[in-house]
């Protein structure tokens, strides 16, 4: 936490306070705590679904009747009283009276009460009261307000230093959980401006949903919505314990299909940029790959998004894919570079992880090799023609 901290007056400092800085959520707890939320998220979230059948009810806007709700539960066998076997109803945030809000059933970051008691119902059958989805020790929640606070202190930090704060993806079984954290702090403190930016992983098949699910509910609610679009770094690792522990893949099946996700995300961020005020929205594309750059460029002209209006910005890494850095800068466009720092021996193995990650940026290595040796081949012939026409001069 302090390395972020001092990250971000860095940022502050150097930059004049247009600086991002990035975090990685693992790094404020243990990874193993944010797969036991995540696994608690998604399994809440099968609940409900399986709870919520369209084919029965309406549903208007992820609103589903309570009442309905009950009665599907006593069909399950499950006693579902007005009384303590059911707290986690106390987690509902009510939207009108009558109906209760989906995407918030599934939020335990802000649960005042002890988390131990979410879901927790009294069978009909056993009589016994039992858990219907898994939940963290009292230990697991101790870690987890302690995570909380660390990256609350962080957020109000970047807030002081007027830095705004992206918060990095990782592999997709921690993601439930880090972006259910990253909407929340969304929801709190991106109320004045963007401060708080998520980050969507353009490789994974549920990347449009995801977004699609985020962008509605920052309209929905009427607070700013900032993200980062980038197409992922974990493939390997993925699709081996996906084969291992015999799950489906989540990754898209080939590079042109998760390039379609991408720019199938970009559309769904601009159809929504058309729909709220001006500002409400920021992204950042960060990628080196020509084809989407241009494809965001000519979105831009399409929705008379213009580079000043400062929405939509770039984002490459520090040394790589300068020849379109550069020319987006000097055409007016928002560009950022991004920057890991600090001692070799830390920074090292973190560029190996890198350069392991992306293999395919060594493609657009050797082309930027062969741009800056036509450069240098083109700035020492002008050079020996002017030096050659300043000797016959003379």
């Amino acid at each position: 936490m302090d390395i972020f901290l001092k990250c971000i007056d860095s940022v502050s400092d150097s930059t004049r306070k247009e600086g991002m800085a990035a975090i990685k959520l693992t790094a404020l707890g243990r990874p193993q705590l944010l797969l036991q939320i995540s696994n608690i998220l998604v399994q809440a979230q099968r609940f409900f679904d399986f709870m919520h059948n369209p084919s029965e009810v309406p549903s208007l806007a992820g609103k589903v009747d309570k009442e309905f709700f009950r009665q599907r539960l006593k069909n399950l066998g499950v006693d579902f009283a007005y009384d303590d076997d059911v707290q986690w109803l106390s987690i509902l945030q009510k939207k009108e009276e009558g109906s209760a809000d989906l995407l918030a059933w599934e939020n335990l970051v802000e649960a005042r009460q002890d988390l131990a008691k979410i879901f927790k119902v009294k069978s009909l059958v056993t009589g016994n009261v039992e858990q219907i989805v898994p939940v963290l020790s009292e230990e697991g929640q101790e870690e987890l307000r302690q995570m909380l606070h660390r990256t609350d202190t962080i957020v109000k930090h970047a807030i002081d230093r007027e830095v705004r704060v992206m918060i990095d993806a990782e592999q997709s079984y921690f993601q439930p959980a880090i972006r259910r954290i990253t909407m929340e702090l969304m929801r709190k403190y991106n109320k004045q401006r963007n401060v708080v930016f998520n980050t969507y992983q353009c490789y994974l098949k549920s990347a449009l949903d995801m977004a699609r699910t985020d962008l509605n509910l920052a309209e929905k609610e009427d607070f700013y919505f900032g993200a980062k679009l980038v197409r992922g770094a974990y493939m390997n690792q993925e699709r081996e314990r996906a084969s291992s522990l015999k799950y489906e893949d989540p990754i898209n099946p080939t590079y042109e299909a998760t390039n379609q996700m991408y720019h199938n995300v970009l559309d769904e961020v601009f159809q929504s940029i058309s729909r709220r005020e001006k500002g409400k929205i920021a992204v950042m594309v960060a990628t080196h790959n020509e084809d989407t750059v241009r494809f965001t460029v000519k979105k831009m002209k399409e929705y008379d998004v213009y580079p000043s209006d400062k929405l939509i910005c770039f984002g490459q890494l520090l040394g790589m894919c300068d020849h379109m850095s550069f020319p987006l800068g000097q055409k007016g466009y928002s560009v950022y570079k991004y920057v890991p720092y600090g001692a070799v021996s830390e920074v090292l193995p973190y560029l190996g992880r890198r350069a392991c990650e992306n293999r395919g940026l060594l493609d657009k290595v050797r082309k930027e090799k062969q741009l800056l040796t036509r450069e240098l081949r083109r700035r020492l012939t002008s050079r020996g023609e002017r030096l050659d026409f300043h000797l016959r001069d003379h």
